[in-house]
């Protein structure tokens, strides 16, 4: 299937096609036509499936075309859970409606609220915000909802392990009662399902994928370590292994600022990135670590939801999440659209019961691995060595690559 078959406008087809993309994904083959058609959508995929060009495409599509919106009104509103998704969100939508004539404007805390109550003063077809933020500016009032055709609750799911279920319905009360509503989370859990109930009116519902099938395609490595010795095993999988990015997981954000620190120590360019830095510091961090400035990024798992780095090689846990659905969303930043990925976790004793909670939610058992010199007690190795497992690893994306090189000659 081809996008043009989906039914949306020439411009969006266009802009499409400029960007490379030929063939639309499983979710944006399902979630575009349902949107066009006005219908409530519960789509359920995973960060990484191309779930924001399913919403995104198809309500430029249906907002083209129109008078711009009053003063201070908004047409879309498209509320994710943090500042980083917001942020990629809106640059999606910026990218997909370059040829239109539309207002486009993100609302999000840590930043300054001034510039952003200018942008609605001027009237917006689509509002990408935060809940915080957005509660703000309404209170301010700077935001009518009364003429609102669109919501979209982006990865609901983690709004609601955030904590933002109240502002998620003091938002709906706000909004008109006719309007159509489209929730995609990466779980359909029960809390889902009854905040579902609540905001659609007889939606489609589209389930792709369980959240454990999506790391199928990623190779899972426990490294058993001293709790003492973790930063100092973390340094020596990073100089001993030739990874272009690597996205490093700690349960604090003190400790995600002690590990930055003492990796800059031993010459290695890292940057940590949590709620306690500003958005100017935050936005900086990810935006060296996509130009490759920085190697190593290390965060907590809130900054798990809104990093979209394509082809990332690998992602380390330090530390073990307290929720198994945690450890989904870290290791899903690698091995995205269909890629190969690494995700290495260093366990200590201390961290059994998250062991025991993860391997019962993904449905296996993890292979342990010890790496010579840093076994908690003297035990054989699983694997020969880590460079095997790693050696392989890269060999098979290597002669991946030279695969593809072959085909592009014989083409050519």
């Amino acid at each position: 299937m081809s996008f043009s078959a989906l039914g949306l406008c020439t411009k969006l087809l266009n802009t499409v096609a400029e960007k490379g993309y030929t063939k639309p994904s499983p979710i944006q083959q399902e979630a575009i036509p349902a949107v066009l058609s006005r219908r409530d959508v519960i789509a359920i995929a995973q960060t990484g499936t191309g779930k924001t060009a399913s919403f995104s495409l198809p309500i430029l599509h249906l907002l083209e075309d129109k008078p711009h919106p009053e003063a201070n009104n908004v047409r879309a509103l498209i509320i994710a859970p943090t500042r980083e998704l917001a942020a990629q969100v809106a640059a999606n939508v910026d990218t997909y409606s370059q040829s239109m004539n539309l207002r486009t404007t993100a609302v999000f805390g840590g930043v300054r609220i001034e510039p952003q109550k200018f942008e609605l003063e001027q009237g917006v077809d689509i509002l990408i915000a935060t809940p915080g933020r957005l509660v703000d500016l309404y209170k301010q009032g700077v935001i009518n909802f009364e003429h609102l055709e669109i919501l979209v609750l982006d990865e609901a799911d983690r709004m609601l392990d955030l904590g933002f279920i109240e502002h998620i319905h003091h938002i709906q009360s706000l909004l008109p009662e006719k309007r159509q509503t489209l929730l995609f989370s990466a779980t359909f859990t029960k809390e889902i399902k009854a905040l579902a109930t609540t905001m659609l009116n007889n939606p489609v519902t589209i389930e792709l994928a369980k959240a454990q099938d999506h790391i199928e395609s990623i190779t899972q490595v426990l490294h058993p370590v001293d709790k003492e010795r973790k930063n100092a095993l973390l340094l020596h999988l990073i100089k001993n292994n030739d990874w272009s990015q690597i996205l490093v997981f700690t349960r604090t954000k003190r400790g995600a600022d002690s590990l930055r620190n003492e990796l800059e120590q031993a010459g290695i360019a890292a940057e940590s990135i949590h709620a306690n830095r500003t958005q100017q510091a935050r936005t900086q961090a990810l935006d060296g670590f996509k130009s490759g400035r920085i190697k190593v990024l290390i965060g907590t798992d809130l900054a798990a939801r809104g990093i979209d780095i394509e082809q990332l090689p690998c992602v380390i846990n330090v530390d073990l999440p307290y929720v198994p659905e945690d450890y989904i969303h870290r290791i899903g930043r690698t091995g995205r659209a269909s890629a190969k990925g690494l995700a290495i976790s260093l366990f200590s004793d201390d961290e059994s019961k998250q062991l025991r909670a993860i391997e019962r939610f993904i449905g296996r058992q993890f292979k342990k691995v010890f790496v010579p010199g840093f076994a908690s007690t003297p035990r054989p190795p699983v694997a020969k060595a880590e460079e095997d497992l790693y050696g392989n690893f890269e060999a098979d994306d290597k002669s991946k690559r030279k695969g593809k090189s072959k085909e592009r000659k014989k083409r050519r």
